[in-house]
């Protein structure tokens, strides 16, 4: 991830064997991390079962927050892609019984974010 793109708040493609291997305490038996992104210290992974989000708090990032959305849970989604002049392209996701977004999350251009939203679907439809 580029230095530029995690100041800017736009995350950027990790490898999913590398998320496993660091996020791999918080997956259930047979859960596989089919994407991962990030962004400075949090990340944003889409498993086969769920989206995880994790929010490394404070200075030292020692406190962490860990949200799990269930694909069943998501009731829609938006993914807009960057433009000639718009550096990030943009996904946000909705659950049941929320009006605004729960992830509202930018992307670098270097993202695919039309197999983001195609994996989306596959999940949610």
């Amino acid at each position: 991830m580029g230095l530029l793109n995690g100041l800017m708040g736009n995350a950027s493609t990790v490898d999913p064997a590398q998320a496993a291997s660091e996020y791999g305490r918080l997956l259930c038996d047979g859960e596989r991390i089919e994407l991962a992104y990030q962004l400075v210290r949090d990340a944003v992974l889409l498993t086969d079962r769920r989206i995880i989000l994790i929010d490394k708090q404070g200075m030292t990032g020692k406190k962490v927050s860990y949200q799990s959305i269930p694909w069943h849970s998501v009731h829609r989604f938006a993914v807009e892609t960057a433009g000639h002049f718009d550096l990030d392209a943009e996904l946000k996701i909705w659950i049941s019984g929320h009006p605004e977004p729960v992830l509202d999350q930018r992307f670098s251009r270097d993202v695919d974010v039309y197999a983001v939203q195609a994996h989306i679907a596959t999940h949610v439809g």
